[in-house]
């Protein structure tokens, strides 16, 4: 008897052939995905930042430095792009202790994911702690092409490598917004800071709308100087817009009336006040003073810079600030550069009471 041959139906193909195409597209699918955006940042796949941070042990701050800056400043893109497009979404948080409106943007919502998913994918086994929420929901994946720039080379020449635990970043995606929605865009800023064991070591100010970016490391290098001199006898003193009036009192009563006070907004804004700034929109101040509870990721950048110069930042009592545990501090601040800055902090033992009445 003749073996019988072996139909198959048309129908029977077609299904064959579209479940093969099922698999094949469950299989690579993520593959293309992961391709597509790292064709949209420019860069080439790797195992990269992400798989040496997660195989346990250390970062390098080196590394951590270089997604820093290009963080500030992919932040800086959004927060530049929605002020063009002049809608801003502008809603309120709530209230300030002072009793202002704690204001949100779209700039802040669009730079914060910016920021914190380019961070986090680089490191995700360091704390970020940023400003804005964090909605899982609009995640992004977002990759470093591992490239450190030259001018991060030519400054810190090897890595420099720490525990992943003893890390905590600080990231403001948006400083200044309250003078972001009046259109004051000078004082406008996106910082990154990155504290070991709660010190600031790592710190990077950009500006969005003169793209001009500050960056330092304590015991590794900069790109900013400290200016040659300063006044430490009548100085200028750079201060909240909102505390100018008691500021004033004080450091009249303290330095004399030779004494002026700089209205400002932005922490990060009156740090670069401080030095040595190739922006002519950048005021010059010689101390800043603010009076009254402030978030440690509106300072926590520009201390590590002030730091890295050999300048200081501390409490309005002379204590050292840490950047762990809560993340605001109650005593004021006072920041300056190439003065005592201890004889500064006894000159003004009045100013953290007077924030208080």
């Amino acid at each position: 008897m003749a073996p019988m041959g072996i139909r198959l139906s048309p129908l029977g193909v077609a299904v064959f052939f579209l479940l093969g195409l099922g698999v094949l597209y469950h299989l690579y699918s993520g593959f293309l995905a992961g391709r597509f955006s790292l064709f949209g940042l420019g860069g080439e796949p790797a195992g990269g930042a992400a798989e040496s941070a997660a195989d346990g042990g250390a970062v390098d701050l080196r590394e951590m430095l270089a997604v820093a800056v290009l963080a500030a400043e992919r932040g800086g893109q959004e927060v530049r792009r929605v002020r063009e497009s002049n809608v801003l979404h502008e809603k309120s948080k709530g209230k300030t202790r002072e009793g202002a409106e704690d204001k949100m943007t779209s700039g802040d919502v669009l730079s914060n994911r910016k920021m914190f998913y380019l961070l986090k994918t680089a490191f995700p086994n360091v704390q970020i702690n940023t400003e804005e929420h964090v909605d899982a929901s609009d995640k992004e994946v977002i990759v470093w092409n591992r490239k450190i720039p030259e001018d991060i080379l030519k400054e810190i020449a090897a890595p420099k490598e720490v525990p992943a635990e003893s890390v905590t970043v600080w990231i403001d995606p948006l400083d200044a917004t309250q003078e972001y929605t009046e259109d004051l865009r000078k004082y406008v800023t996106t910082m990154v800071c990155v504290a070991v064991n709660g010190k600031p070591v790592l710190g990077v100010i950009h500006k969005p709308f003169s793209e001009y970016t500050a960056w330092a490391m304590v015991d590794g290098g900069s790109n900013v100087k400290a200016r040659s001199s300063y006044n430490e006898k009548t100085p200028k003193i750079i201060v909240s817009r909102s505390h100018a009036g008691m500021v004033r009192q004080v450091a009249l009563q303290t330095f004399g009336n030779q004494t002026s006070i700089i209205p400002a907004g932005g922490a990060g804004y009156k740090v670069l006040a401080l030095l040595d700034v190739p922006d002519m929109s950048q005021e010059k101040a010689d101390l800043y003073i603010h009076v009254t509870y402030i978030k440690k990721w509106d300072i926590c950048a520009g201390n590590a810079i002030l730091k890295a110069l050999g300048g200081h930042m501390t409490t309005l009592n002379g204590e050292e600030i840490s950047y762990t545990g809560s993340d605001g501090i109650e005593g004021g601040l006072l920041a300056s550069i190439k003065m005592n800055h201890q004889a500064l902090v006894r000159k003004l033992p009045d100013l953290e009471k007077s924030g208080h009445q």
